[in-house]
């Protein structure tokens, strides 16, 4: 099968890109989809996303992790909108389906907003460990000099220990700048090793961060991937429910080609 693909990047995180509104890849197997993020033998990325016509939306946001599995992913669902919107179809705003839902998107120059789902509780595993849900799951560990740290031993030890080791957690570690500024390392799920930057991962830090803060009302927290600056707009009146939460960042074309499968 000849496959006619793109590669965008959201601050870092990498995606082949492909235009299946046609159906013409409905057929691609995980087998194949290995292959294709594959870094030495395919065309390498963090996952693959097949754009898919349906009739709910403007497009549905079909994603896959390199090893083949399926998640939600804020990064991927950035860098589709951009896709779309340089490729499929010319709007300001866009209504998409994932594997979590319906979300809704705009492009804003050099920026996606992403609305998020709402997130109605955050796990306290003690003063510096949260786990919350943000359409994949994810463990935030607050700590000091995350940049000297072992990512990936960090990552492997809570990802496969015996609470998580089934169905998996993304593991990330988070480190305050200053007010509402944080810096973020990412070990995910599906690629099982640190990636440059994990959308839903700078999602849940920034919750976690008001939560263990207890800020109230609407916020804005700038944060600090390894692969560029995102930032999270959220809002919550009672410090444990957040709502109105948007993802914001940049999502950029790379280059595109062709690849026989």
């Amino acid at each position: 099968m000849k496959i006619d693909f793109y590669k965008y990047q959201g601050a870092g995180n990498d995606f082949v890109m492909v235009d299946n509104f046609s159906g013409k890849y409905d057929d691609l197997s995980i087998q194949q989809i290995v292959h294709l993020c594959n870094r030495r033998f395919g065309i390498g990325a963090d996952g693959l996303i097949k754009i898919n016509k349906i009739e709910s939306a403007d497009f549905e946001v079909d994603y896959y992790n390199a090893d083949g599995s399926k998640s939600f992913c804020g990064n991927g669902a950035r860098c589709s909108v951009r896709f779309v919107n340089e490729t499929i179809l010319k709007r300001d705003q866009y209504t998409f389906l994932a594997l979590d839902g319906l979300h809704a998107a705009q492009v804003a120059g050099e920026s996606i907003h992403l609305e998020m789902k709402d997130v109605n509780s955050v796990k306290k595993i003690d003063g510096q460990t949260f786990e919350l849900q943000t359409g994949s799951p994810h463990y935030i560990l607050f700590s000091k000099d995350i940049a000297t740290q072992n990512m990936v031993e960090v990552g492997k030890e809570v990802r496969y220990n015996e609470l998580y080791k089934e169905q998996g957690i993304n593991v990330n570690l988070v480190e305050e700048l200053g007010n509402n500024q944080l810096s973020i390392r990412t070990y995910e799920r599906g690629v099982e090793d640190e990636t440059l930057s994990c959308g839903t991962g700078i999602t849940a830090a920034a919750i976690a961060y008001a939560h263990a803060n207890e800020k109230i009302g609407q916020q804005l927290i700038q944060i600090k991937a390894m692969g560029g600056d995102l930032s999270v707009k959220l809002s919550t009146e009672n410090g444990s429910q957040y709502h109105a939460i948007e993802l914001i960042g940049p999502a950029e074309f790379v280059f595109k080609g062709e690849v026989n499968v």
